[in-house]
């Protein structure tokens, strides 16, 4: 019924002696040679389209001065070459910006194409299991392109069938080390495809001065530092809650006061507040002066602050009950930013229990009704355990600074944020290197964002806090 194959026979051989090795040798099958150049013309001539398709300009450039050179002769050819290159090559001394904007990068793209990703390609991922040998042939994915920006490599690849994005998230190791970078995040293009970012150098080891305080009074989105693609990093926190963890002397004043220095134009006309909660006394006391009687220490008046807050925000709710859903920020309703830091020694750490069931009651009332009606909270913590901050997932936005364990990076940004490439716990602990560095998760994207945060000095706190009471 079944044709029998060319080597099937070797089944039905028995042996009885262990040590003999039964080989087996597949019949060999001869190709004509008109066949094997039929198939190599085709591949050569696909080849040739698909070069001429996907990069026209550089086949133009080889091409325009071979023509020239055989019909009139090599010297127009060169003069042809020559004239251009004379009249490009001042331009990156000039004006580099444009120059890497239209080829700079490109070039390099190619380059690193060839020599990193093409050349390594195939060892890298049959070693890390991305790819796959079977019967002698290899089944890899395969790179569509890379770009390059000032800081990294951005390579797209099509996966292979049947893969997810987590079999590439648990291989972001073996991908680093395979083409030479530090790190490697994933993210996802389209279905099928992904960006691997490759970083060639840190674009956020230096520290960054405290940004300028904005001219216009605005409770937008707030800019409090740089991100690693070099765009500022603009907070949102009007409209969300925002969460700050990271270990001591990660940088999480700089965030607090980097977002505290961009509401200050919108203080001073009355269209924000910031009430204060600071047990440690140590890092909002400086500014106290900007709070005015909306500052608390001792856990008892963070407890009656917040309490406060809950009742004003219950006020505006029922005004606002059946007329308007949303919040817009004016003198008569202002928009509330509670900025708390070391939430947990309220919530965990508070030894008197009918103190932390009214503050755990009033945070819980303020992230969970607070959004519509012109309420925020930035709440800053070192520990982001469950049982230490049990309201953690009440917080839309979140910034993971540097951590002490790789599992407090998912308990802060959510399942699967390390394997994507935030290695929070990674950070240098040397405060001119890693402090105010961190991970952004915001509540649109499932994707982490590395950013720094201004660093705001002591003389700058109290230059604002100086010129809001004047």
């Amino acid at each position: 019924m079944f044709k029998k194959l060319p080597g099937d026979e070797a089944r039905t051989l028995v042996t009885t002696t262990p040590d003999t090795a039964v080989v087996f040798r597949p019949a060999v099958v001869r190709t004509p040679a008109i066949v094997t150049i039929t198939i190599f013309l085709w591949r050569l001539l696909a080849g040739l389209v698909r070069l001429v398709w996907r990069h026209p300009i550089a086949v133009a450039v080889l091409a325009v001065p071979a023509v020239l050179g055989i019909l009139y002769g090599w010297r127009l050819a060169l003069v042809v070459v020559a004239v251009p290159l004379s009249l490009l090559a001042p331009w990156p001394f000039f004006d580099r910006p444009s120059f890497n904007r239209w080829m700079g990068w490109r070039l390099l793209a190619w380059w690193r194409l060839v020599w990193i990703y093409r050349r390594h390609w195939q060892p890298v991922m049959i070693i890390s299991g991305l790819g796959r040998h079977l019967r002698g042939r290899d089944y890899l994915p395969r790179v569509v392109r890379v770009t390059c920006t000032s800081w990294a490599d951005v390579v797209t690849v099509r996966m292979l069938t049947g893969q997810a994005v987590k079999d590439w998230a648990d291989r972001t190791e073996h991908l680093a080390h395979g083409f030479g970078a530090r790190s490697c995040r994933v993210s996802i293009a389209r279905s099928g495809r992904l960006l691997l970012v490759f970083p060639r150098r840190d674009p956020l080891a230096t520290p960054l001065p405290a940004v300028p305080v904005p001219a216009e009074a605005s409770v937008g989105p707030v800019e409090v530092g740089t991100c690693e693609d070099g765009k500022p990093w603009l907070l949102k926190v009007h409209g969300t809650h925002v969460l700050v963890a990271g270990a001591t002397g990660a940088g999480k004043g700089s965030v607090i006061w980097s977002a505290i220095r961009g509401l200050l134009p919108a203080t001073r006309a009355g269209l924000a507040q910031v009430w204060a909660l600071d047990p440690k006394r140590m890092e909002l006391s400086y500014g106290r002066d900007l709070f005015g009687d909306r500052y608390a220490a001792s856990p008892a008046d963070c407890a009656d602050l917040l309490e406060a807050v809950v009742k004003i925000m219950q006020e505006r709710a029922d005004r606002y009950a059946g007329l308007q859903r949303s919040h817009t920020p004016t003198s008569d309703d202002p928009f509330v930013l509670v900025v708390v830091d070391e939430v947990a020694f309220l919530t965990a750490y508070q030894s008197d229990k009918g103190l932390k069931l009214r503050i755990s009651a009033a945070l819980a009332t303020l992230t969970t009704q607070g959004r519509a009606v012109g309420f925020g909270v930035l709440a800053a913590l070192q520990d982001p355990r469950k049982e230490v901050m049990n309201i953690r997932n009440l917080f839309p936005d979140k910034i993971a600074l540097r951590l002490d364990e790789s599992e407090q990076v998912d308990m802060v940004l959510g399942d699967g944020a390390r394997d994507r490439g935030a290695l929070a716990d990674h950070i240098s602990p040397i405060p001119e290197q890693g402090a105010g560095i961190g991970y952004v998760r915001l509540e649109t994207s499932p994707d982490p964002i590395r950013v720094r945060a201004a660093y705001v000095s002591d003389s700058d706190i109290r230059a604002m806090a100086m010129e809001v009471t004047a």
